[in-house]
């Protein structure tokens, strides 16, 4: 039994961000996690909502995958999150990601959301990106 699209995809797109060093630098470690942790170091990566559509054509069963990854950082303003997330944009942007069970056809970042709350100390960007995967 394959994987689901969504646990292929996720598990795709932290290989890559993962095996960048510059980016693990960035973030003091491998801290790209699959939700969001309980008092973890800042910055870091976690996957957030995803949401997923049949794509499927007469020739084939495929899904829409909208998939979002949330940049948190602790830092003065949101630059840190924001060069973060410009990061890991250019390292997912149409990616050759192998996925298990499933073909790639095509990876996007979509949508940039940047927030401070005026309460919180973090800075939060999520990037949304569009995956078209075929069986």
């Amino acid at each position: 039994m394959s994987l689901s699209p969504v646990v292929s995809l996720r598990k795709a797109m932290r290989e890559r961000l993962l095996a960048d060093t510059t980016l693990v630098s960035a973030l003091g470690g491998p801290k790209v996690h699959d939700v969001a942790p309980r008092d973890a170091q800042a910055p870091w990566i976690a996957f957030a909502d995803t949401k997923l559509r049949d794509w499927s054509t007469v020739s084939g069963r495929g899904v829409e995958c909208l998939a979002d990854l949330v940049v948190v950082s602790d830092q003065p303003g949101q630059r840190e999150a924001l060069e973060l997330a410009e990061q890991v944009s250019r390292l997912l942007d149409d990616a050759p990601l192998a996925l298990a069970g499933w073909r790639l056809v095509r990876l996007a970042c979509v949508a940039t959301d940047a927030r401070r709350a005026e309460k919180d100390r973090f800075a939060r960007v999520t990037l949304r990106f569009r995956a078209l995967i075929e069986a």
